[in-house]
């Protein structure tokens, strides 16, 4: 009885250092994921010039709104960003919705090409035509200069591609088999049965797509550098650091050489990038809560086979 009663009391101060550590340790976690963030955010709301001391690390030392204010004072950002944001929700929507189509497509065994398909896709990802002709591929196809070239070569995303079909191929294959004795087609079931069960993983590629078109810019730079109205928020946020950079030499060099027009620096590159950084990130953080669930679920239930 009494060896019982030792044995309990040492494993309930076993849970307990446990629960400790485990809190400790989360709690570790924790303040190394949101530093960055509450750093970057310090700097951003901190006045430029005061920000290139350093030392600013959980709150501004000198409170301000000017790093905003000049970078929504530039006339194409509201309009870059519902380019942003139109070509995220739509090339989202169609991405993952195309990519679900061709994995059950090759997730079916009765597809005979299914390995064929699969391996070709695959082969994509490890190697490309290059810069150049895939530039030259966009312009014969007339997509220069258009909206579409956002959208339609990421139509289909490998990655998002395989986790799909590993997720699909874990689904029973009696539903399937049910659907098909009742009559109903491949775009039937694909519709009505394994769209509704494939959510999770749905939400999870979603994910990943929409970060990818948020933060997209060099296609820009290739294909719309010189139509405005199809300018995105990151390729104008781009273009303002830029900017910045060059004035910060110019005064540099001004204050260097006496000139009488060398003035105060209202803007560094520092406070810039740390205020771009937060502006691109809100409408992603916005968001993530609304499909972590789905986006847990998808990751560890997706490559498990039923």
């Amino acid at each position: 009885m009494e060896h019982t009663r030792s044995s309990r009391r040492n494993t309930v101060i076993g849970d307990r250092v446990f629960d400790i550590c485990n809190i400790l340790f989360m709690i570790c976690l924790v303040i190394v994921t949101l530093y960055p963030f509450i750093n970057t955010l310090a700097v951003a709301l901190n006045d430029a010039n005061d920000a290139v001391r350093g030392g600013i690390y959980l709150l501004p030392r000198i409170w301000t709104f000017d790093n905003f204010k000049y970078v929504f004072s530039e006339a194409l950002i509201i309009h870059s960003f519902f380019i942003s944001v139109l070509r995220t929700v739509m090339g989202t929507i169609i991405t993952v919705f195309c990519s679900a189509m061709v994995a059950f497509t090759i997730s079916r065994q009765e597809y005979v090409l299914r390995k064929f398909v699969s391996v070709s896709f695959i082969f994509t990802m490890y190697f490309s035509g290059g810069l150049i002709p895939g530039y030259l591929l966009i312009r014969d196809l007339g997509m220069v200069g258009s909206f579409w070239v956002y959208i339609i070569p990421g139509m289909i995303g490998v990655f998002n591609l395989i986790v799909i079909r590993s997720f699909i191929e874990g689904l029973p294959d009696g539903i399937l088999e049910a659907a098909r004795i009742d009559g109903a087609s491949d775009f039937a079931m694909f519709m009505r049965i394994v769209l509704p069960l494939i959510v999770p993983v749905l939400a999870t590629v979603s994910l990943f797509s929409a970060v990818g078109q948020w933060n997209s810019w060099f296609d820009v730079f290739l294909y719309n550098s010189s139509n405005d109205n199809l300018s995105t928020l990151q390729y104008e946020l781009m273009k303002i650091l830029q900017n910045t950079n060059t004035q910060t030499s110019q005064s540099a060099a001004e204050v260097f050489a006496g000139s009488a027009n060398a003035g105060a620096v209202t803007v560094t590159p520092t406070s810039i990038r740390a205020t771009m950084t937060i502006v691109v990130s809100v409408p992603i953080i916005i968001v993530y809560p609304f499909l972590q669930k789905y986006f847990v679920k998808g990751m560890t239930v997706g490559g498990v086979k039923g």
